[in-house]
């Protein structure tokens, strides 16, 4: 894309690289719509983990997209974990 420079210097902050600022925000975008998933946007912007890809959003203003069902699941894996640590914990010990 050729922009004049003047314009350029507006659309990203001093500093970084404007097309990498051009195919942040086409990504976010794409991800706001539900045009991208998650995946797909970590492999776009190369960010290795979901935590960083969170951050990332964070960052940029994108409420993350956490539900009442992620919440009760997560809930039903602690409570999972929780029991198997306690069953491990009594479970006797082999000389």
């Amino acid at each position: 894309m050729d922009l004049p420079d003047g314009i350029v210097r507006h659309l990203a902050a001093q500093g970084r690289d404007p097309a990498r600022a051009a195919i942040e925000a086409l990504a976010i975008d794409a991800y706001r719509t539900n045009r991208l998933s998650t995946l797909e946007l970590r492999t776009l912007l190369d960010i290795p983990s979901t935590y960083e890809l969170d951050a990332f959003l964070e960052t940029h203003g994108v409420a993350l997209d956490y539900t009442i069902d992620d919440f009760e699941r997560e809930g039903d894996t602690s409570t999972r974990l929780l029991r198997n640590r306690r069953d491990a914990r009594q479970a006797p010990r082999q000389a």
